[in-house]
């Protein structure tokens, strides 16, 4: 985060403004993951993909989720 806030030339206060929304972003994309796995959890996932391979998965389609609100498009 620190190399966007030198190429934008973020001074004090915008650099307080844009970490804190980064922390926060990453605790939501955290927090979302868990409540996915806690789901999955529970539910009949093939043998081959449990664990770390829907974790994959479900990282992925995130990602393009959370894609999809910075305007980037597919």
């Amino acid at each position: 985060a620190s190399l966007f806030m030198v190429d934008r030339d973020y001074h004090v206060d915008d650099s307080l403004v844009f970490g804190f929304g980064s922390g926060l972003g990453f605790a939501l994309a955290i927090t979302a993951l868990a409540a996915i796995r806690e789901k999955m959890r529970y539910s009949d996932v093939p043998k081959g993909l449990r664990g770390l391979g829907i974790t994959f998965i479900v990282t992925g389609l995130m990602a393009i989720g959370f894609m999809m609100f910075g305007g980037i498009s597919l």
